[in-house]
């Protein structure tokens, strides 16, 4: 059966050091270590920030794997770290049109194994649309990829309305990716970050979407949500009462189950029981397959959880593959 994974990260493998060209510091370029099958990435001026394997950066290494994995196509988005969104605009949109150039450029190469998102400059909307039409118009892509809040603005903001509409115009697929996440600095052991913010900040984006009314004004866009949705799925109950009981501290009168048909959700949570209840709550439609490839917290063995399910092998079918076919308009 075929598989479309769409939750995948590349890096390109040479990254212009932007600490020196911009003049001040926080942006991620990549080290040489000495091996032909690693590279270092580094924060600011020579902070290890995390080693990546050569799969993370080398599209026929990533073929490779897709092949031993019997993964038909994978759709790449930029490693969140590369967001830049705290950085000058003008700066966060040069980072930008560089890693979309080189998405393009790796799909153009491989257009039967690889369909791209593109990253905007969201803390400058204006900009945003501009590079969102550039990846949409003339690099090809499919959609974007965006963080669960810029800046600590969470995604309901007026402000990006005008983003959204175009979006919603230009049929874009948002892809949206937990980081920056809130209370990191107090959680620093045990992968905290990674296990517990990184779930909340999903949730913190889906709520924002659905009360702040953006669902509701833009129907036809599709948002995809990474890691299953986060905490969404798992604490709706809860979500819903608030609701129930508290109606006056939701004006726009959004109410989150009626909402559920806007969103979408990769399969990336380990778990059966979990897998099941997001069938049960969006329908197998809304769930793609999705490994945080090439990461060690993603799916080391793509599909498998959706293959081994109790799900029928239709629903397994449409997980595996079609619903992001139709997403993509592949």
């Amino acid at each position: 059966m075929d598989k479309i994974d769409f939750h995948t990260h590349i890096l390109p493998e040479e990254i212009p050091n932007w600490n020196e060209k911009f003049g001040y510091g926080g942006f991620i370029y990549l080290d040489d270590i000495g091996k032909e099958d690693q590279k270092m990435m580094m924060k600011d001026t020579g902070q290890a920030f995390r080693l990546v394997d050569c799969n993370c950066y080398s599209g026929k290494a990533r073929v490779k794997d897709c092949d031993r994995d019997e993964v038909t196509m994978q759709v790449l988005s930029t490693v969140p770290v590369m967001f830049s969104y705290w950085a000058k605009p003008e700066d966060t949109l040069e980072v930008s049109m560089f890693l979309n150039d080189h998405i393009a450029s790796v799909c153009k190469e491989n257009p039967e194994r690889f369909v791209g998102l593109g990253t905007l400059p969201m803390n400058d909307v204006n900009m945003a649309i501009k590079e969102l039409e550039r990846c949409m118009l003339e690099l090809g892509m499919k959609g974007v990829e965006i963080a669960t809040n810029i800046n600590g603005e969470n995604l309901d903001e007026e402000k990006f309305f005008p983003l959204y509409k175009r979006m919603e115009e230009l049929g874009a697929v948002v892809f949206v990716h937990p980081w920056d996440m809130m209370g990191w600095k107090d959680m620093q052991k045990y992968w905290l970050p990674w296990i517990v913010s990184m779930p909340a900040e999903t949730s913190r984006a889906i709520c924002s979407l659905l009360f702040g009314n953006v669902f509701k004004s833009f129907p036809k866009l599709k948002f995809v949500f990474a890691h299953g949705g986060g905490e969404f799925i798992g604490t709706l109950g809860r979500i819903q009462h608030a609701y129930n009981v508290r109606p006056d501290l939701y004006p726009n009168k959004c109410s989150p189950r009626e909402y559920l048909k806007n969103i979408y959700v990769d399969s990336l949570v380990h778990d059966h029981d979990m897998l099941n209840k997001l069938a049960k709550e969006l329908g197998t439609d809304h769930i793609v397959l999705g490994t945080d490839y090439p990461f060690p917290l993603g799916e080391l063995d793509p599909g498998k959880l959706v293959e081994t399910s109790e799900l029928d092998e239709k629903d397994k079918e449409k997980i595996l593959w079609k619903n992001a076919h139709g997403l993509l308009n592949l």
